[in-house]
């Protein structure tokens, strides 16, 4: 009897996707944490909730950067460099990379290939390449996403890419990569952010975002 009356009570409670305390799902807010409407669907499903969770969408995406980069060299590995310059230490075969969707005039006039304007954000030329983006990502995402929210700072970040090579392609660089352009629109939307707050604490983030810029470019 005790077992029967606890089968409903499980069928329908489940955890907060914000707060992961223990809720009904018909609950029009989370009596704990207040996010609205804790059980429809999206906001339970595994992949999407990584668009909810600071922590888990910059590992997420991390993770995809470094996914892609061990396949471009899995793909072709007796392409790959592994020369003693740092720049070029296991750099992954060109051939691969347009695989995995590297734009620039080359792929987009030859192949139309206009989709590989958002994938060559994720792709990346080499080791140091690929880390130098990473601990950018990581110093200066938490704060715009602070700042913004997630999805905006998604929406910076995708959008610096495309917008960056976009400009590649019209210059006519006929072959590019990597996540630079869409960590320098972070690095931007962060600069605006602490201009215009102003006093110590805008200042302090001016600054310090400042040093990323000018390490980007020396980059």
């Amino acid at each position: 009897k005790a077992s029967r009356h606890m089968t409903p009570s499980h069928k329908t409670s489940q955890l907060c996707p914000n707060c992961r305390r223990l809720i009904n799902r018909d609950e029009p807010t989370c009596p704990y944490c207040g996010i609205r409407s804790p059980g429809v669907w999206w906001k339970n499903h595994a992949f999407l909730r990584l668009f909810q969770e600071q922590d888990s969408f910059l590992t997420g995406l991390s993770t995809l950067n470094i996914a892609l980069f061990v396949l471009s060299i899995i793909l072709n590995p007796g392409g790959t460099s592994m020369g003693m310059n740092p720049f070029g230490f296991l750099s992954p075969d060109n051939r691969s990379l347009l695989l995995l969707g590297a734009t620039g005039t080359m792929p987009i006039e030859a192949l139309h290939r206009w989709w590989s304007l958002v994938s060559a954000s994720y792709l990346h030329g080499s080791l140091l390449h690929l880390i130098f983006n990473l601990i950018a990502l990581r110093q200066i995402g938490p704060l715009v996403i602070q700042e913004y929210g997630l999805a905006r700072m998604f929406t910076i970040y995708t959008l610096g890419g495309i917008g960056g090579f976009l400009l590649s392609f019209l210059a006519g660089v006929p072959f590019t990569i990597g996540a630079s352009a869409a960590v320098c629109a972070l690095i931007g939307a962060a600069l605006y952010y602490g201009k215009s707050r102003g006093g110590s604490y805008g200042q302090q983030v001016y600054q310090q975002i400042g040093g990323w810029a000018m390490s980007i470019f020396v980059f």
